[in-house]
């Protein structure tokens, strides 16, 4: 295939994965060919627009994609940007009425989700004109109609802001309460499409049943006095002719503050009802997307286990061999033995370069060889204790891979003879290469040391004050969940 699984984790400047650009593309052949040979969790990694790969899909319109990515992870239709946006919620802003209608069937509640900002997808639908989406959402989350943004407003507050009367006919039918509702100034929709000249709203609202026509916002404005404002003259005749006054002509009714405060409470309740639902939805798709990243740290512990015990006996091979490779450092006949050598003995077995070759040798052969008779003999089950022994194992591959350097580099001066300058070259390159390697090593090393003690510092604060905060959790959540996902790091 031409590339490892990891490279499907590697990130463009942009943040984009391959996988990403083939969402992005509706390249639905690539995507799938791509999920056969990654962990689904690489679907889920965000580009700097916040955007992941099914999300980008889904304000692309790309259904084929969305179906592949949806039948390998049923839960990527709960992902969301750094806006709190779902990928619903981007379908419905760009009016995809086909990936709305296959995300609704596919998401339990994800209709309800709203904004950081508290909008809906509603909101966004009914703010665009899109009357299809408008359609399907009201018929699988008939009880949105009434949920309202930060700004207190409504669906039917975003629709008269546009231009499509349809939608605006749509929302009054579902929910003929909401012409009345006000938003955090006191404007109903018949304020709104005023102030946006939007005549034929403003027309439609008027003939409605019901409606309020001398509300007063909390500027102390009908839409009269915003239509003259604004100088709205044609909006400002059709408001006369159905009998809108003017603010100043309108004797103010005392308010009725336990209503008010009644209807305060059901909001309250309300939105902590969905927070509430929207954080355990949360949490339950985290929750689901550490344990793939957890597989992901097993099985590349193992990979770098069973890798370990190749390197380590192939060390051993190299340092066993050696001994007996030393070149021309033996007599060729009786004659030629130097006083006080014995036949086969090495005639540089006395200099320091052959001491030093012997001794490192031997320790770089046992250490290799005691590192494969440990992975050979114990299995380990639990992931800590497995990182544990990994660690230490791999300081005593280092420590051997050291030791047959050293032990390299002392059997070139023998080998070279005269020529010491080649002896001399070859030791500064090892050098300056091991090093520079065992230095970036442990500089991982120990930044991956720090990290684990501040994740750990972040699980005992979250289990010491969780049970106070829904939204001390979540973030705690996140950032364990940001603190696991790593591309690389060293033990």
């Amino acid at each position: 295939r031409g590339c490892e699984a990891g490279d499907l984790f590697e990130q463009n400047q942009s943040g984009e994965t391959a996988l990403y650009v083939a969402a992005e593309c509706g390249r639905a052949d690539l995507v799938k060919e791509l999920i056969k040979y990654c962990d689904i969790v690489l679907a889920g990694i965000k580009a700097r627009n916040g955007y992941d790969a099914f999300h980008i899909a889904a304000k692309q319109g790309n259904l084929e994609v969305l179906k592949i990515l949806m039948e390998a992870n049923v839960d990527l239709s709960m992902t969301f940007d750094s806006y709190n946006t779902t990928a619903l919620h981007t379908a419905a802003s760009q009016g995809h009425a086909e990936v709305v209608n296959f995300l609704l069937e596919k998401g339990s509640n994800v209709a309800v989700i709203a904004k950081s900002n508290g909008k809906t997808a509603l909101h966004s639908a009914a703010r665009n004109g899109h009357v299809v989406i408008v359609k399907a959402l009201l018929s699988k989350e008939p009880g949105i109609t009434t949920r309202t943004d930060k700004k207190g407003q409504t669906a039917l507050h975003m629709a008269v802001k546009g231009h499509n009367i349809e939608v605006v006919d749509e929302l009054i039918k579902s929910d003929p309460c909401l012409i009345n509702m006000v938003d955090n100034k006191g404007n109903t929709a018949l304020h709104i499409g005023t102030r946006k000249g939007r005549i034929q709203i403003v027309e439609k609202l008027l003939n409605q049943n019901g409606v309020h026509k001398l509300v007063i916002n909390k500027s102390g404005e009908t839409a009269i006095d915003i239509a003259e404002k604004h100088k709205l003259s044609d909006i400002a005749g059709i408001l006369k002719e159905h009998g809108v006054q003017c603010a100043k002509f309108i004797k103010t009714q005392p308010t009725n503050s336990a209503k008010e405060l009644k209807q305060t409470v059901s909001d309250i309740k309300n939105g902590v009802h969905h927070q509430f639902e929207h954080t355990r939805q949360t949490r339950k798709r985290m929750q689901g997307i550490a344990q793939r990243i957890n597989k992901i740290h097993v099985d590349s512990l193992n990979n770098a286990i069973n890798s370990t015990t190749v390197v380590a006996v192939l060390i051993a091979t190299i340092a066993f061999a050696a001994i007996f490779s030393v070149p021309g450092q033996y007599a060729d006949s009786p004659k030629d033995i130097s006083p006080g050598v014995s036949p086969g003995q090495a005639r540089i077995a006395s200099k320091l370069p052959f001491l030093i070759f012997i001794v490192f040798d031997a320790i770089a052969l046992f250490i290799s060889l005691a590192v494969v008779v440990v992975q050979t003999s114990i299995v380990v089950i639990h992931r800590k204790a497995k990182k544990q022994m990994m660690a230490v194992i791999n300081k005593l591959m280092w420590l051997a891979c050291v030791l047959i350097s050293v032990a390299f580099l002392a059997l070139s001066y023998i080998v070279v003879g005269d020529e010491w300058w080649l002896a001399n070259l070859v030791s500064g390159i090892g050098t300056v290469i091991m090093v520079s390697t065992l230095g970036t090593l442990c500089y991982w090393v120990i930044v991956n040391r720090i990290e684990a003690s501040k994740l750990h510092s972040i699980r005992r604060s979250s289990m010491n004050s969780g049970s106070r905060s829904f939204s001390m959790s979540y973030v705690s959540d996140t950032e364990i969940l940001n603190n696991e996902h790593k591309k690389l790091y060293a033990v």
